[in-house]
């Protein structure tokens, strides 16, 4: 595991009061939570992006690859017995 960096972050009363009811300084908990949330907004932000994206330039018929018969699993071919 790399080690990870610091990082100090001004909050105000109300949110830091908050904060404390949620995960209390004591506790490790206070980082995890921190950690949770700033991964949730980065991958929050990063659906947004995506979908933007798709507003922008959406998906022609063409582009569309899905069939279901390519994903569908085919029996396995008949070899009959093995003759030793």
């Amino acid at each position: 595991m790399e080690p990870m960096k610091q990082l100090l972050v001004e909050v105000d009363e109300d949110t830091f009061k908050k904060l404390e009811q949620i995960a209390p300084a004591r506790s490790r908990r206070r980082s995890a939570f921190i950690r949770a949330a700033i991964q949730k907004a980065i991958l929050e932000d990063l659906e947004r992006a995506t979908a933007e994206a798709y507003r922008r330039v959406p998906d022609s018929p063409d582009d569309a690859w899905f069939d279901p018969r390519v994903w569908e699993r085919k029996p396995p071919a008949y070899r009959g017995r093995r003759r030793r």
